[in-house]
């Protein structure tokens, strides 16, 4: 509970405070559309993966059992990726969602991280994130 509300006060002094629910719905968005591409990278691929979306958390289990994240963590307002290569933080910046450490998109490192450890090639749409 303080870690969340250290997180919470960051966020403020920051300037990215938005509701909780706005939050939940933009990212919940965010991971559906992510969801609908990987449908339609795996039509067109011979990559067997699976997939499923379950109360905010996205679960990509490549063909060799390893296993791509992405998930929304609220308290922070972020979108996390866990995957074999690490972990990435996303938040809201001008309207994008950008990793915490490289500035990098999240539909970039998603992309990058699925053609390295699923050899799936994603095409993503523009992923907005929420204004602050």
């Amino acid at each position: 509970m303080i870690e969340a509300g250290r997180a919470l006060f960051r966020a403020f002094l920051e300037g990215i405070v938005i509701s909780e629910s706005e939050f939940i719905a933009a990212a919940d968005s965010t991971l559906t559309a992510i969801g609908e591409a990987l449908d339609a990278a795996l039509q067109q691929s011979d990559v067997d993966a699976d997939w499923r979306l379950d109360d905010g958390i996205l679960e990509i289990e490549c063909e060799d059992g390893s296993k791509i994240i992405v998930n929304r963590h609220v308290p922070n307002r972020e979108i996390w990726i866990a995957a074999r290569s690490g972990g990435f933080h996303f938040r809201s910046k001008d309207g994008e969602w950008r990793d915490t450490r490289s500035g990098k998109a999240l539909g970039a490192t998603l992309a990058a991280l699925l053609a390295d450890q699923a050899g799936l090639t994603l095409s993503l749409p523009p992923l907005p994130a929420p204004e602050a």
